[in-house]
C-alpha cells in the first residue's frame, strides 16, 4: 500500500467512526426523550417532539416516529394520570412475573450493579426505584453516550464494554419486560400521547436489540403472575384502611 493509499484508508477509518459516533449520540438523546417521557411531567416534554422526531430521523433503521402532537402541561398530566394512575405501578421492571419476592430483591441488585459499573447514580430532584421504566431509559441514554465519547477518545476497550453492557442489559433486564408493559398500559389507555409513544418504545428497544445481536423473547402479559409481596408486608398501619370501614 503506497501512502496515498494509507492516507484514503486513514480517512475512510476516521469517517467510520465518526459516523458510529454520530449514531450512539442520536441513540443517546432518544433514549433520553423516552426516560422523560415515562416520568410524571412536571414539566412539558411534549414540547420536545420536533426534536425527538429529529434525532429518531437519523438513526439508522429506527421505527417510525408516531404522529403525536405537543399538548398543553394539564393535559399531558390527565394523561399520564388516565395510562399509569397515581403511582404509576406499571412502570417497574420488577412488578412483572418474579416468582418470589426475594427475587425481586435479587433483580434490584443486578440492576443496581450495571449502574455502579458505569458511576450512574439515582438522585435529583426526581427519585425512583432503579426498574422503573425511565431510569432503565436513561441509563441506556447513559451507555450510548459513553460509547460515543469512547469512539471519539479512541478508547477500544471501552466501546467494547459499553456494547457489551447494552447488549446485556437489554437482554437481561429492558428488552424483557417492556411488552408486558405496553400490553398493560393498553388496559389503561388507548389515547396518544402514551399509547402511541410505547408502541414506537417497543419497537425502538427490539430494533436496537437486533443492532446488538440480541434476540428478545416476549412473553405475553397472560403468562405472568404478579410478583408477591413480601409476608412481612401489611397496609393495616395505612391510614387509607380506616376509608374501607
Amino acid at each position: 500500500m503506497d501512502k496515498n493509499e494509507s492516507f484514503e484508508a486513514q480517512i475512510d477509518a476516521d469517517g467510520a467512526l465518526q459516523r458510529r459516533a454520530e449514531q450512539a449520540v442520536y441513540r443517546a438523546q432518544v433514549y433520553a426523550f423516552l426516560s422523560a417521557a415515562y416520568l410524571y411531567p412536571f414539566e412539558n416534554w411534549s414540547e420536545d417532539l420536533p426534536l425527538a422526531a429529529a434525532a429518531v430521523a437519523r438513526v439508522e433503521s429506527a421505527p417510525p416516529w408516531p404522529a403525536l402532537q405537543p399538548m398543553p402541561l394539564e393535559a399531558l398530566q390527565t394523561a399520564y394520570l388516565c395510562a399509569f394512575g397515581a403511582a404509576g405501578s406499571l412502570c417497574y421492571e420488577t412488578e412483572y412475573g418474579l416468582p418470589h419476592e426475594y427475587r425481586q430483591a435479587q433483580e434490584l441488585a443486578d440492576i443496581a450493579g450495571f449502574y455502579r459499573a458505569f458511576g450512574f447514580t439515582l438522585g435529583g430532584a426526581v427519585r425512583e426505584r432503579p426498574d422503573h421504566l425511565a431510569v432503565e431509559l436513561e441509563f441506556m441514554h447513559v451507555l450510548a453516550l459513553t460509547e460515543a465519547h469512547a469512539l471519539l477518545t479512541g478508547a477500544a476497550e471501552q466501546v467494547d464494554l459499553c456494547i457489551d453492557a447494552q447488549a446485556k442489559f437489554l437482554g437481561d433486564h429492558l428488552g424483557v419486560w417492556i411488552e408486558l408493559f405496553a400490553q398493560s398500559l393498553a388496559l389503561n389507555t388507548q389515547e396518544a400521547p402514551y399509547l402511541p409513544l410505547v408502541h414506537f418504545t417497543v419497537e425502538w428497544v427490539r430494533i436496537d436489540a437486533a443492532r446488538l445481536g440480541v434476540q428478545l423473547t416476549s412473553r405475553n402479559r397472560k403468562e405472568a403472575n404478579h410478583t408477591p409481596f413480601d409476608p412481612d408486608f401489611s397496609c393495616a398501619a395505612c391510614p387509607m384502611v380506616d376509608l374501607l370501614h
